[in-house]
């Protein structure tokens, strides 16, 4: 085995050119293989069609969602280590505890708003509604009676 190539296989037979260029955008990331594909566009159109339909069949291209990033960062608040200082990490802890409170109570505020428009729009609708129904009707107004 070569012992110059940093990411040759661990299996005795040698890696070939391309799946070494695959080892190393992995090791680079995502924004390689993104930035290879773009040149591949721009040089070489197949190319780089060729490199969008890998990405999205080996699942390179959407590896991480937005919604396990999002989690990802709600829960980040909680699992944060400890500085070292008690003091401040007291302080971090209260601090965010009354943060979520408040979201909490601001959601509940959120809640009853949309609460109080939906029954202001339900009584505009059944008012209207009853008046329709009062109003004398165009047939009425006009004298059907006089046939």
């Amino acid at each position: 085995m070569n012992t110059t190539m940093p990411y040759a296989a661990p299996s005795a037979q040698p890696m070939g050119w391309l799946s070494r260029a695959e080892a190393w955008l992995d090791h680079k990331g995502k924004g390689a293989w993104i930035a290879v594909m773009v040149l591949g566009f721009i040089f070489v159109w197949p190319v780089g069609l060729a490199l969008l339909a890998y990405m999205i069949w080996s699942k390179r291209m959407f590896g991480k969602s937005c919604r396990s990033r999002s989690a990802m960062t709600r829960q980040g608040f909680a699992v944060m280590q400890s500085s070292g200082n008690v003091a401040f990490d007291n302080y971090k802890a209260e601090t965010l505890r009354r943060l979520e409170e408040e979201q909490h109570s601001f959601e509940a505020f959120l809640q009853r708003l949309r609460e109080a428009k939906d029954k202001a729009e339900f009584d505009d609708f059944m008012a209207d509604r009853a008046r329709a129904a009062s109003a004398p009707r165009d047939d009425q107004k006009t004298g059907r009676d006089e046939a």
